[in-house]
């Protein structure tokens, strides 16, 4: 029998963060929980205050969205349910490199749903192989295992090298349980538990104290965001990653560079550690490896690590599945065939041209690499309402913490769009008292 701390379920309790909102009008209810400014629920057609009002009411409170309601995507564009036309700047997260609804991915999901979805990891398909093959080619490895979420395939490489983990504080992973109990962050682990053992953090960027925590004899792995994208586009300083493999080499510790974000052409390069012309042991992917039709990740590594598990020890009912390989083949040779590499790096530069041109009294900082950007605000600007104006006019992005925005639009974006995007951020910024 299983007994559990505390009940999974209480029939009628009321959350207490909603407590305080109970005496507030029903449409406005879940926006007070949040502190979402009343103005930008004012300003919503009823359609869409309806449509926010459902989620709030029967979803779980989780994430704290923007107040758009949003039903169509195009290349980097998005349209509300009232037909209003927004530039996307987060871009699913960097799940949409290849733009909103690819043509090629679409046409790829329709055909390959028509024949054959699903088979579990029970039975070969014709599928797999040629997706394996590719993607090993591609990205220099011997071997990958299919998983669906970007988290999956962190704890797949956890489970990779176990015994001893250190990890890079400020980092995001995930929200599994291991990925919590990798965090720094309180908003992660608070509140969680038991932790996995032996996972050990270490500052980012800091050498001095890797080498100390890597020492230890009983430490298996290293693992680390080539770009810390949710701690605000934190980038290393030049040489970080060298060091790292260095560092992991010299103390026979295993580099695993988490790419969920960062890789699949938003940094300007198939994977971010290329711009260090590093090698990490294991790489983790996701996010983009779809375009955003499907979620489907992989991890790399070469025989002697992959080849440690065996049958039975790790798996997915839906990893490798046949509408995900076929996808996930797609949306690669979209990025090279369309060149996203190259175009991330040549509009991020120019969004980067223009972010650093924005007032430094407001602006503390601007920072990020190929199309993966973000502005640090002086604190005296809320992230959260700034991100509402920009949503009024046109540009959908999103706070991480209280005083950075991430700007990571789709790489198919055009040098008048990136242009454009800059413009109203400027003007927005400006306007903003």
């Amino acid at each position: 029998m299983v007994h559990f701390l505390r009940p999974m379920f209480v029939p009628r309790a009321v959350p207490p963060f909603l407590k305080n909102s109970l005496a507030l009008p029903k449409t406005c209810r879940s926006f007070a929980s949040f502190g979402v400014a009343q103005p930008s629920l004012n300003n919503n057609s009823s359609s869409s205050n309806t449509f926010i009002d459902r989620e709030l009411r029967f979803g779980a409170h989780n994430y704290k969205p923007l107040p758009v309601v949003l039903t169509k995507g195009k290349g980097c564009r998005v349209w509300d349910v009232d037909g209003k036309e927004y530039f996307d700047c987060l871009s699913g997260y960097s799940a949409l490199n290849q733009g909103h609804c690819h043509p090629r991915l679409v046409e790829t999901m329709r055909r390959q749903c028509q024949q054959l979805t699903l088979t579990s990891r029970a039975f070969y398909t014709d599928a797999l192989g040629n997706y394996e093959e590719y993607v090993t080619e591609l990205f220099g490895y011997q071997r990958v295992m299919p998983m669906n979420t970007g988290v999956e395939a962190c704890d797949t490489a956890i489970k990779l090298a176990r015994l001893k983990i250190v990890f890079a504080e400020n980092n995001f992973h995930g929200r599994s349980l291991a990925a919590c109990s990798a965090s720094t962050d309180p908003d992660c682990y608070g509140g969680f538990g038991p932790f996995v053992p032996n996972f050990v953090k270490v500052p980012f960027d800091d050498l001095t104290a890797l080498e100390a925590a890597i020492s230890d004899p009983n430490c298996a792995a290293f693992m680390v965001e080539p770009i810390q994208g949710e701690a605000g586009v934190i980038v290393p300083s030049p040489g970080y990653l060298q060091s790292v493999r260095q560092l992991c080499t010299k103390h026979n510790v295993l580099f695993i560079a988490d790419e969920v974000q960062t890789g699949l052409g938003r940094t300007g390069k198939m994977l971010c550690c290329e711009h260090d012309g590093v090698r990490p042991d294991i790489v983790t992917l996701g996010k983009a490896l779809s375009g955003g039709l499907y979620p489907i990740s992989a991890v790399l590594a070469d025989d002697e690590v992959m080849l440690t598990i065996r049958p039975g020890q790790h798996g997915s009912t839906y990893g490798g599945n046949p509408l995900a390989c076929q996808i996930a083949l797609e949306a690669l040779q979209v990025i090279e065939d369309e060149k996203l590499c190259e175009n991330a790096e040549k509009m991020g530069a120019i969004l980067m041209d223009e972010l650093q041109k924005l007032p430094k009294q407001k602006v503390k900082s601007a920072r990020g690499k190929g199309l993966l950007c973000a502005i640090e605000l002086d604190n005296g600007i809320d992230a959260w309402q700034m991100c509402l104006r920009l949503m009024d006019n046109g540009v959908l992005a999103k706070q991480t913490h209280e005083h950075t925005i991430r700007f990571a639009p789709p790489l198919v974006i055009s040098e008048k769009d990136t242009r454009t995007v800059a413009e109203i951020i400027g003007r927005t910024l400006n306007a903003f008292n």
